[in-house]
């Protein structure tokens, strides 16, 4: 039986870092954990029309900072920054209600939507949810990652009732190379669901941007 690895964590510390950075007491550490899981959770389905690609999370001492990888930078934004000043609210209001804790966002874009699988991921989803057939949807989709010239291979699977079929099945298209056991391989990985009349479908984008050397 295949043993299943995200290729995230299974390169952390060589071709990426940690999502959450900061230092715990032992006492503290599940609580602000479970928290960081809340918190990412939380951003990315509440401002999901922005096309958030990642969200990072940085604690020190009455400080928590949050990385917010975007693709539309301008929905978060809003006019004259009050789009970042009303998140920063609902988020100290949900999560830090009645605590001295200081709360900031930084916003940065991803110029290049095409090679971060969760914004691919996300527009399949979103192709899915509008009826467009399955088989279109993975054709376009890899037509236009394997476009740009840094990404040397891209695999996009789907799973479930597709195109309302009685019995669940899995199809994906791929182009290049997808090395998921060199370490050194900068992989990119996301998953994501469309919810769809007929049910779930389960979406899976690898990204593989080429070997990458020295510290993550």
């Amino acid at each position: 039986m295949g043993q299943k690895v995200d290729p995230r964590s299974f390169r952390i510390g060589i071709t990426r870092t940690w999502q959450s950075r900061w230092f715990g007491a032992k006492k503290d550490f599940a609580a602000q954990l479970r928290s960081d899981v809340r918190l990412r959770d939380f951003i990315t389905q509440k401002w999901r029309n922005a096309a958030i690609a990642g969200v990072e999370i940085e604690r020190s001492p009455g400080v928590v900072t949050i990385i917010v990888r975007t693709g539309r930078p301008g929905v978060l934004i809003g006019r004259g920054g009050t789009g970042v000043e009303d998140m920063i609210a609902t988020i100290k209001r949900t999560f830090f209600s009645g605590t001295p804790t200081q709360v900031k966002v930084d916003v940065r874009e991803v110029r290049r939507i095409e090679e971060d699988a969760a914004l691919v991921a996300q527009q399949v989803v979103q192709n899915l949810e509008k009826r467009m057939p399955f088989r279109r949807t993975l054709k376009t989709t890899l037509e236009s990652v394997q476009r740009n010239r840094d990404v040397k291979g891209v695999k996009i699977e789907v799973s479930g009732r597709l195109d309302g079929a009685e019995m669940s099945r899995r199809e994906w298209m791929s182009h290049g190379r997808i090395p998921l056991q060199t370490l050194r391989a900068d992989v990119d990985f996301a998953k994501d669901t469309a919810r769809t009349t007929y049910g779930a479908i389960g979406v899976k984008v690898w990204i593989y941007k080429g070997d990458k050397f020295g510290a993550a």
